[in-house]
Order: C-alpha cells, then structure tokens, then sequence
C-alpha cells in the first residue's frame, strides 16, 4: 500500500486502483443512505405532517394500518410499510367494509409508507408522504392467513401472459366493482392501473363515467392498483401533483400509451437506490425521537 501512495508511482497505475476503491465507497454510502429510513422501525412524534411530493418526502405523525380489520388483511408485514396519513388508513378500512358489504372476499393490503415516509430501498419511488397505497386485485376467499404466512400469498395478473390482454379466467365484474368503489369515494386524487385493464373498462363501462378518470394507466399495475390521495387539509409542505383531464381518459391519453416502448430493463444486479433530493424538513423527522 505504502508504494501506491509514493510520488514516483505511476499516475495511470494509480488512478486505475484509487477509482474503483472511491466508487465502491460511494456505493456503500448510497446503500446506507437508501436505508436510513427503512432503519427507523417508527413514526416521528407529532400531528399527522406530509411534506413533500408523493416521491420526494417524508411523513410526520403516521398512522399504523391495523394488520387485520373488517373485509381486509395487510400482507408482507416483514416491510413495516403499514404506515399512512390517517386519511389513507380510513379509506382502506372504508372500502373494505364497503367491499365486504358488497359480498366480496376480504382485500389484500400492500404498502403504504415507511413509518417516516421517505424513500425506501427497494419497490416504490413513491409512497413517501403516507397518501399512496397498494392494493391487490387478488381475491382469496376462506380463511385468513396467519400473519407469517402473508409474506408470498398468491398474486395473479389480471393480463395474459404475454401481456397481449386481459386473462379472462382471472378479471371478473368483483375487480371492475372494486376499482369502481375506490373511483368514487372522496379524498381520492387518482388510481394507477395497467393501460389494458384502463382499455378494458373503458370498452364496457355503461352508465356514469365520469369515475373512469380517476384510473390512471401506468406501468405494471397489472397485480395491483395503487391508489394516490389529496394533500389533507392543515398540510402546508404537502405537494399535490399536476391536475389531469376532466374526461373519461379513454381517447387519446389512453391510446398514446400503446404506443409506447416497453420501459427498458432494469441493469442485472441490485437495483441502484433511488436517492430523491428531499425537503430540508424532512432531516429533523428523520431525526426525532
């Protein structure tokens, strides 16, 4: 080591052993800095706060989304990303009673947010400000799981496996009710779902369609649908996102989507830790104790 570091070492020679050892280390820093919120196990102390966009911010005061409740269980518990603006955790406990009123099969809960918010190391560049959640289009009715046996249930597309179309021995008229149901409750901004499942109701929706919307094609969103809330009232740093259009979204916003290219695969290897540059305030919830 002692001649790596003598004047008289060869400039080449040397940048070629100082460069790949300072980029290992700054990898090492990115990794650790993409955990330091999935390292904090709970909230920070004080009134329900989400500061920030959707995929840039942390969350204040959150709320524990009960692990079971009335037409509901939250699956892959090992997370810890059950935590939520209250808002969001009441309108999952809503529309899974309204869904069970309905004789529906108790949903499947998937992430909401850290207990701080925050970019999480892997899965989401969103759900950072408790106003996103997941929701699974599977149903399974029966019995509960133990909450052990939640963390790999069964979770089928809703598309064909060449993702050509929908899997009609799969989609049925419980998912366009559910979406439906979510559509119109209050508090909702808009819900992601895949562009064919977006085509699918668009093609057979009757009646009142101003809730088709709220359905927002995007990538993936096939498994589940990911629903996006307002900015509550009393959030001053909350962020809302950019206003859509009033229609149905069934003309040309949904047609431009097929004929997109595919998102490009992601590098082999672990994914590279999404670092969003956050609100100053974000650092004292991070912090609190």
């Amino acid at each position: 080591m002692g001649k790596v570091l003598t004047s008289d070492y060869p400039a080449n020679k040397m940048m070629r052993f100082v460069i790949p050892l300072l980029a290992g280390f700054l990898l090492m820093a990115a990794e650790a800095a993409a955990n330091d919120w999935a390292d904090v196990a709970t909230p920070a102390p004080g009134p329900p706060q989400s500061i920030g966009f959707y995929t840039a911010g942390c969350l204040q005061g959150a709320q524990a989304l009960p692990l079971d409740g009335p037409g509901y269980e939250a699956i892959r518990i090992s997370r810890n990303r059950y935590w939520g603006q209250p808002v969001t955790v009441d309108f999952i406990t809503t529309l899974a009673e309204k869904m069970r009123a309905a004789g529906q099969a108790h949903l499947y809960i998937g992430d909401l947010g850290q207990p701080r918010g925050g970019p999480a190391p892997s899965g989401h560049a969103s759900h950072q400000v408790g106003l996103d959640a997941d929701i699974w289009f599977e149903r399974q009715p029966g019995a509960r799981r133990a909450p052990a046996e939640r963390e790999n249930p069964r979770l089928r597309s809703l598309l064909l496996p060449n993702d050509s179309g929908i899997d009609d021995t799969v989609f049925s008229q419980q998912h366009v009710l559910l979406l439906r149901t979510a559509a119109e409750m209050p508090n909702l901004d808009r819900m992601f779902v895949n562009k064919w499942i977006k085509q699918r109701i668009c093609n057979t929706a009757t009646g009142n369609r101003s809730w088709l919307r709220k359905l927002v094609p995007w990538y993936g969103h096939d498994e589940h649908f990911h629903v996006r809330l307002y900015c509550p009232p009393g959030n001053p740093q909350c962020q809302p996102q950019a206003a859509y259009s009033d229609d149905d979204g069934c003309g040309e916003a949904l047609e431009s989507w097929f004929r997109k290219a595919p998102p490009t695969p992601p590098p082999p290897g672990p994914p590279k830790p999404y670092r969003p540059k956050l609100p100053a305030a974000c650092q004292a919830v991070l912090n609190a104790r």
